[in-house]
């Protein structure tokens, strides 16, 4: 009796494991090749292969920034929080180059808005509300713009944490 239980146990584990993949599976979507032909693909890859096609066409890539950012948030004149954030560029074509050599001008203009986003309590509260960020990724992409000019796409905030002292 004590080798039937887990032996039972893991067969209606597995059998239940494969009925529930089989009955949850993605209904197949048909897509439309370039060349006429129609392919089925399950809907969760129909998107973001919709998705990637149209940036294909414009090239673009992501440009990871070498060195974190780490910001100081002040009350009252002392250090309340760190705030360390990682930024990657995006930018058309094969602007990877230029932005590596533009680099010291990006990081110097991200810091400028960085530093200004935390002394306006853009980094108090619920800083990752969905407003303050908007506010953020737009003065870093006017930054951005204004380091590299026509070849920058976006900027992405890849990772951002905040240290309470």
């Amino acid at each position: 009796m004590k080798l039937i239980l887990p032996l039972l146990l893991v067969v209606l584990g597995v059998g239940g494991g494969a009925a529930a993949g089989f009955f949850l599976k993605p209904a197949p979507v048909e897509v439309v090749d370039d060349d006429g032909t129609h392919d089925c693909l399950p809907s969760e890859t129909a998107q973001p292969l919709k998705a990637v096609e149209a940036k294909t066409s414009s090239e673009l890539e992501y440009v990871k920034l070498n060195n974190q950012f780490v910001i100081p948030v002040l009350k009252s004149g002392r250090v309340a929080a760190l705030v360390i954030l990682s930024l990657s560029v995006e930018v058309s074509g094969d602007q990877d180059a230029t932005v590596y050599e533009r680099e010291p001008k990006l990081r110097d203009l991200f810091n400028e808005v960085l530093f200004f986003h935390a002394n306006t309590g853009g980094f108090d509260g619920v800083f990752t509300d969905f407003s303050k960020m908007e506010t953020l990724r737009k003065g870093l992409s006017e930054a951005a713009h204004k380091a590299l000019g026509g070849s920058h796409v976006g900027v992405l905030i890849t990772d951002i944490v905040r240290q309470d002292a």
